[in-house]
């Protein structure tokens, strides 16, 4: 089984397994987009809504990660649908392989490479170089601006 994330119906995904996706996808996708989600649908593609349980442990993968910011409400219940449902995700998006690989998800990548590594982010003030394991709107220290850094 698969979760199919946007891009998959972007990029005109197909597969000979049983599809997954969720309505937020659906809510994502304009015109002809749109209209291959509901043929899909229309064909035997399942429609889920995970669990709020599945969705809070995702958000925690992500915090634990340093993706919680990178990862939209959409990107959070595809990953928490894959994990519900044992599936594989299919996706680009780096930081949603990233949280998959930190719940052994598998994930199939579409039109890039998938990762290679699971990372754990860690924030970096740009004014007084200190670094925190979670992101925040300023550094609590100094004021500054953090960003996104990996620690290896």
């Amino acid at each position: 089984m698969e979760v199919l994330d946007s891009s998959a119906f972007i990029r005109e995904y197909t597969t000979d397994d049983d599809v997954v996706s969720i309505p937020a996808v659906h809510e994502e996708l304009t015109g002809e987009v749109a209209l291959r989600f509901d043929a899909m649908e229309g064909s035997g593609m399942t429609v889920h809504v995970p669990a709020p349980e599945a969705v809070d442990r995702v958000r925690r993968a992500a915090k634990g990660s340093g993706d919680a910011a990178e990862l939209s409400d959409t990107d959070i219940r595809l990953i928490a649908t894959a994990l519900e449902l044992h599936a594989t995700l299919v996706t680009d998006d780096y930081a949603m392989q990233n949280v998959a690989e930190r719940l052994d998800l598998p994930v199939e990548a579409i039109a890039r490479d998938g990762i290679s590594e699971e990372r754990e982010w860690r924030f970096q003030c740009v004014g007084c170089n200190r670094t925190f394991d979670e992101n925040k709107e300023r550094c609590p220290i100094c004021g500054s601006d953090l960003t996104r850094k990996n620690p290896a």
